[in-house]
């Protein structure tokens, strides 16, 4: 029989302490009461009333559309500034580009948030735009901030890479734009995903670049959530913290799924080459 060690009893420890919160906050979006703190039965009517709660489910979609802008923009932003770092050694500057890449994962976020303010409010008075500060502002923010993380994570992944592929596409004739369309990206795609759900995760939960660059009409969820709290915490929100849990427990499970049917695909398709070359040379030495 094994023992239970230290390090299994801290393992635990730790999941208790990061997922019990989360489960008893789903508990308690199905409280009947009204106080959050008192248990008054079983009941679904907060999740009915989230339909009629225009400005929550506005702040809602809105938080959900930026997330989503900013994955897309940070994953595009993020590769292309990994495989600067990665392939191209050497050029004037690249110590300043790096530093200047890696820097918001350091920088406090009301230093960035302040800065992009003032960035923000010179561009309208030098050109105009932006007239004012919305989602267009927000999303610029929370890429900046997201695009070091991408950019970090694929780096790892692009060092680990095998150049003799790309090499070997090249001198069959390949152009260096189509062999990283078509092999580069492909094998850096686990990094690409996992980038992009940190940038989507990362931009759903802040709360302190958008309290600086948001306006009015422009209200995230954080900042809808941190609002209500000051007057204390309401059912509704118990509810969609609820769902967004499930929309991310759902499509992090659907990413390991297929990431792990591809890996599974990839695996046959070399053990079955392997095999055919085999039987090949076994072929070849017999004749």
């Amino acid at each position: 029989m094994k023992r239970f060690g230290f390090s299994k009893l801290m393992l635990v420890l730790g999941l208790v302490f990061i997922y019990l919160p989360m489960v008893i906050l789903v508990i308690y979006s199905f409280n009947a009461s009204k106080l959050v703190t008192v248990w008054g039965g079983w009941s679904v009517k907060w999740y009915v009333g989230l339909l009629d709660n225009t400005q929550l489910m506005g702040s809602v979609m809105r938080s959900l559309e930026i997330a989503l802008y900013t994955a897309v923009a940070a994953v595009a932003l993020g590769t292309l500034a990994a495989f600067v770092l990665t392939r191209i050694t050497r050029f004037k500057g690249r110590t300043l580009f790096g530093g200047l890449v890696t820097a918001p994962l350091v920088m406090p976020e009301v230093i960035t948030g302040l800065s992009l303010l003032l960035l923000f409010v010179a561009m309208a008075q030098m050109i105009g735009w932006p007239q004012e500060r919305g989602i267009v502002t927000i999303w610029i923010a929370h890429t900046t901030f997201c695009a070091a993380y991408v950019a970090v994570v694929v780096s790892a992944r692009l060092r680990e890479l095998d150049l003799s592929i790309e090499e070997a596409a090249m001198d069959l004739g390949a152009r260096p734009w189509k062999v990283f369309l078509l092999i580069t990206i492909p094998m850096i795609a686990p990094s690409l995903a996992a980038g992009g759900m940190m940038s989507f995760a990362l931009s759903l939960d802040d709360l302190v670049l958008a309290s600086f660059v948001s306006g009015p009409g422009s209200t995230t969820l954080p900042m809808e959530v941190f609002s209500a709290v000051r007057l204390g915490v309401k059912p509704e929100i118990n509810a969609v913290a609820s769902l967004i849990l499930l929309s991310v427990s759902l499509v992090t499970f659907l990413v390991w799924y297929f990431s792990r049917q591809a890996e599974e695909r990839r695996r046959k398709a070399v053990q079955l080459a392997i095999e055919e070359n085999a039987m090949a040379n076994t072929g070849q030495a017999k004749a």
